[in-house]
């Protein structure tokens, strides 16, 4: 049996010890919460749409032009988690169904740093929502469904659907390549740059 000075240092040393131990588990919760859930690096969270006007801007040196108020521009934006400390690129695939008919496009964003509210973002033109809705108005049920896939060195690591729907389910559907545009192809490529990850151009 200890001695009761000895007892006395055992108890001292587990009190000093404890709320290191105690320190240390919290910070280890914190560092769990502030990552993607597990199962991969990369998460998407959350995709919204939006129909919004083409922005106006004013300019001084010619003739000014008013964008016309009544088109709407389809806005698809992804929010999505990284873990990895920085991510030389990163790849989004959007597929949108859009009265039966299904729009694809991608992006590519690159130097993404770690967040868990990184964003990217794809619009479709007035026109082209004008063409495949056959010029009827749009309304609620037009946009049907949005997945879209996060795709890192060809490989799927993450994907979501704005409905509910089966994983894929855009998979075994005739597909419309062309019409989904980038950020840096519409009215909207000189606004919010700090809201969007960078988005990598073809060389020249």
């Amino acid at each position: 049996m200890l001695p009761f000075h000895a007892l006395l240092d055992d108890v001292s040393m587990k009190t000093k010890l404890f709320p290191l131990v105690f320190s240390f588990t919290l910070a280890l919760s914190a560092t769990a919460l502030s990552q993607p859930r597990p199962g991969g690096e990369f998460q998407i969270n959350k995709i919204t749409k939006n129909l919004i006007t083409a922005p106006q801007f004013t300019y001084t040196g010619a003739q000014q032009y008013t964008a016309n108020q009544r088109d709407r521009w389809l806005e698809a934006e992804v929010e999505f988690a990284a873990a990895p400390d920085f991510t030389d690129e990163l790849t989004f695939k959007y597929f949108i169904l859009i009265n039966g008919k299904l729009l694809t496009g991608e992006v590519t964003h690159t130097g993404i740093a770690a967040g868990r509210e990184n964003r990217s973002v794809l619009y479709v033109s007035p026109k082209t929502l004008a063409r495949v809705l056959a010029n009827r108005p749009m309304v609620p049920n037009s946009i049907q469904n949005i997945a879209v896939q996060l795709v890192q060195q060809g490989a799927v690591k993450s994907e979501l659907s704005l409905e509910r729907a089966q994983p894929q389910w855009f998979a075994s559907m005739p597909q419309v390549a062309g019409l989904v545009l980038n950020k840096n192809d519409t009215p909207f490529a000189p606004l919010y740059w700090d809201r969007y990850e960078q988005i990598k151009t073809a060389p020249r």
